[in-house]
């Protein structure tokens, strides 16, 4: 059996391959990379290093040749080039003859409005168009998406947010890395959809639980979307991103994230890291890079 993961050098990617090395041997591993360079440590260690590139075709169905169960990671951009990229990734499989696709998906993606949604929905429908029997992994939210946030809580901000009592299924990389590990590797996942949500909290749940590592009270400035994006622009983020992450804030407060699930703990055989485990793991690591 020879199994495949995209974006295998990004952070979600890198750690799903470290996870399927605990579990299977190199050789029947591979990886597709936009720049191959940046896999030569995967190379070394015996992993099949392919190239493959969501913008060329031509690439993918090389890259997935021979290949028994895929993981297509979602790619980054606007919700246009995701939908064209994944849909160019998905018709490489099917005329590469892959019997099994595993996709990195969006919380609730089919009945979402999520602002970032569309792209989950077209992949997904893609996936089904084709025949191949699929695994639709919902991801709800990566904790590593509010570092930002929480550097900001570490340096003396307040936690902002205009997300109002919206609550977000929050879990760390790594939790969501070794749930798509196991259903590349496992069985009875064929034709599966695991929506994967940590406990639901709200913003303020969020704050608090950080509070509690960091030994001091969280304030928690709740403003509209208006003065987010303004405050987020005087942060320095470019005029192209204000737009999604407001968006965000909207679909979080909108209730686009909200759902209680317990298929971690179904596809993992344990419980996922809980959430001030998870954040005393992301305020070590940013207390080390300083």
């Amino acid at each position: 059996m020879k199994i495949l993961v995209t974006g295998a050098t990004g952070k979600l990617g890198s750690k799903v391959v470290e996870s399927l090395l605990k579990s299977i041997p190199a050789s029947e591993l591979a990886v597709s990379v936009r720049n191959p360079e940046k896999a030569e440590g995967l190379r070394s260690r015996g992993v099949e290093v392919r190239h493959g590139d969501f913008d060329h075709p031509e690439t993918l169905e090389n890259a997935f040749n021979g290949i028994d169960r895929l993981l297509i990671i979602s790619a980054d951009g606007d919700n246009e080039t995701r939908i064209r990229q994944h849909t160019n990734a998905v018709q490489a499989a099917e005329h590469a003859g892959v019997k099994f696709i595993a996709y990195t998906s969006l919380a609730n993606a089919t009945e979402s409005k999520n602002i970032m949604a569309p792209p989950h929905v077209a992949t997904e429908a893609a996936i089904i168009k084709t025949g191949i029997p699929y695994s639709f992994l919902r991801n709800n939210w990566y904790l590593e998406n509010e570092i930002g946030s929480i550097q900001g809580v570490m340096a003396g901000a307040p936690w902002v947010t205009s997300a109002g009592d919206g609550k977000v299924g929050w879990a760390l990389q790594q939790d969501y890395a070794e749930a798509a590990a196991a259903v590349l590797v496992g069985s009875g996942h064929e034709n599966t959809v695991y929506e994967l949500s940590g406990p639901l909290l709200t913003q303020e749940e969020l704050a608090s639980a950080l509070g509690n590592v960091l030994g001091k009270k969280v304030p928690v400035q709740q403003v509209n979307d208006e003065k987010y994006a303004e405050i987020m622009k005087g942060l320095g983020l470019p005029d192209f991103v204000i737009p999604i992450v407001v968006g965000i804030q909207e679909s979080i407060r909108n209730g686009s994230l909200e759902v209680n699930s317990n298929d971690f703990e179904k596809v993992l055989g344990r419980p996922i890291a809980t959430i001030n485990e998870s954040l005393t793991q992301l305020v070590n690591a940013i207390s080390q890079t300083k």
